[in-house]
């Protein structure tokens, strides 16, 4: 587990967000969802009612925010500004690093909700049905993908070296940066 749950992506890759802002990251995450949906339907049928609920995820060090809807092979992610909240049934707001930290599992997300590390309103049944299907899913990054076999392990090899390597160069810079530093 990494030492710093609250761990902030570096500067330098911060500022290298807003590209990717601007190419279609919405569509390229609703496809990847709705891909997954189709090769595990189980994990999208685990969320029950909770399927169209909007969740607003809020990475707190970047300059923009998702809006997740985990509806099987209706899902939609969208990149919007943090003022949309309104529409949302949940808000999830913590580091990007932490958050992507949850879906890897690699830290405990009850752990971070009471230090506060991240924090979560809305619909108390929403949330606890999205954290046990996660939970229940174990994700890798080429499952988000749909890929398999040597390719696969290399993604996953390749991703989740890289949030390492970001999780310890957080780690290495105590200071707490904003989005816009």
């Amino acid at each position: 587990m990494p030492g710093n749950t609250e761990a902030r992506l570096p500067s330098v890759v911060r500022h290298l967000f807003p590209t990717f802002a601007g190419l279609p990251l919405g569509l390229l995450l609703t496809q990847s969802l709705r891909s997954l949906a189709r090769r595990e339907p189980r994990l999208f049928e685990r969320l029950g009612e909770h399927r169209s609920a909007r969740y607003f995820i809020d990475p707190t060090d970047l300059a923009f925010a998702f809006t997740v809807v985990p509806d099987g092979d209706r899902s939609v992610v969208r990149v919007v500004r943090k003022s949309e909240t309104a529409t949302s049934s949940v808000l999830i707001r913590g580091p990007l690093l932490t958050l992507l930290s949850l879906l890897d599992g690699t830290l405990d997300g009850d752990a971070l909700f009471f230090s506060r590390v991240i924090s979560i309103s809305g619909r108390t049944e929403a949330v606890l049905a999205l954290r046990n299907t996660i939970e229940d899913a174990e994700l890798r990054p080429a499952d988000l993908l749909g890929l398999r076999g040597h390719l696969a392990r290399l993604v996953d090899a390749g991703v989740l070296g890289a949030l390492n390597v970001a999780r310890q160069i957080s780690d290495r810079n105590p200071a707490r940066e904003g989005p816009d530093a």
